[in-house]
């Protein structure tokens, strides 16, 4: 009889093992998609606030080379603003970038396998299209 009460507790304990197991996975999934959402939350707000820049940069570039009376000079013009809003968006993808490796970093630490992200792939492209972006409105091509 004392057999029959330890054979269910052993079971018991190799099921909670198993779940733990499971949980523990989930939970290091979980964990590492909202990393994920994070990081293309920054690439998405950097994305807007690069072409958005570029676009105003565009814009006024067209309309000033349209006018037929020259501008006043002002001390922030549409092209500094635009650089500045394409520098913020660069920025702030860069840091962005930089949170997510620590995070990466922190998760690896733990002796956790730690897939190649996406989202830092994404956030690499964009960075490139905003530097050339950049480059555009200094050099004014």
């Amino acid at each position: 009889m004392s057999s029959q009460t330890e054979t269910p507790s052993v079971e018991l304990s190799i099921e909670a093992a198993i779940a733990t197991d499971a949980s523990t996975r989930f939970s290091f999934e979980r964990t590492l998609l909202s990393h994920e959402r994070t990081q293309m939350a920054w690439v998405r707000t950097a994305t807007s606030l690069i072409t958005f820049g570029f676009t105003l940069y565009k814009f006024f570039q067209f309309e000033i080379g349209s006018s037929v009376q020259p501008r006043t000079h002002q001390v922030i013009g549409p092209r500094e603003f635009a650089m500045v809003m394409i520098a913020i968006g660069l920025i702030a993808l860069i840091l962005a970038t930089i949170q997510n490796q620590q995070y990466r970093q922190r998760l690896r630490k733990h002796h956790l396998k730690v897939p190649l992200s996406l989202s830092s792939v994404v956030g690499a492209l964009i960075s490139f299209l905003g530097l050339l972006a950049l480059l555009a409105a200094i050099f004014r091509w």
